[in-house]
């Protein structure tokens, strides 16, 4: 991982006030990374980032809007992470509630495993994820090479 990450941000409906209010926190740290985000949830981290910047964004800041999570927006992310481009993972997923999409939620957990990266499900391992001193500086990822499972269990 390069010593600029790329960090997805998503967050379901009941838990996006949780992450309004982590991005508004830690929004200093995160201009210095690549961010993805899916549908709203992006559109609500740009606007709380705006915001905390004084209303502009600076050039040299990106973030990278996806389609919403029931309409894609998981399934594209999982594509990301297959294609090594993204770094780490801040899903605020509300286990309280049912969603249309749970199948592509548990794809992307899924994904996110078997590629070995860090993944936060809460505020509280959100913390420590963007607090840990990893996180600005180059990290060599290890990577499971399952090849050899996918053969032994394809016979």
């Amino acid at each position: 991982m390069d010593k600029i990450k790329r960090i997805a941000l998503v967050a379901h409906d009941n838990r996006k006030k949780h992450m309004v209010e982590w991005v508004e926190y830690n929004w200093n740290t995160l201009m210095r990374h690549t961010l993805v985000c899916t549908g709203t949830t992006g559109r609500l981290v740009e606007d709380t980032i705006r915001q905390k910047a004084g209303g502009g964004i600076p050039t040299n800041y990106a973030i990278q809007r996806l389609k919403s999570g029931p309409l894609g927006g998981d399934q594209q992310l999982g594509a990301l992470i297959a294609e090594g481009k993204i770094d780490a993972i801040i899903f605020f997923w509300d286990p309280m509630s049912p969603h249309p999409h749970d199948v592509d939620v548990k794809a992307l957990l899924r994904i996110a495993v078997l590629y070995n990266l860090p993944i936060a499900c809460n505020r509280s391992t959100a913390d420590f994820l963007i607090s840990s001193p990893l996180l600005d500086r180059e990290y060599e990822q290890q990577v499971v090479d399952y090849s050899t499972y996918i053969e032994r269990e394809l016979g």
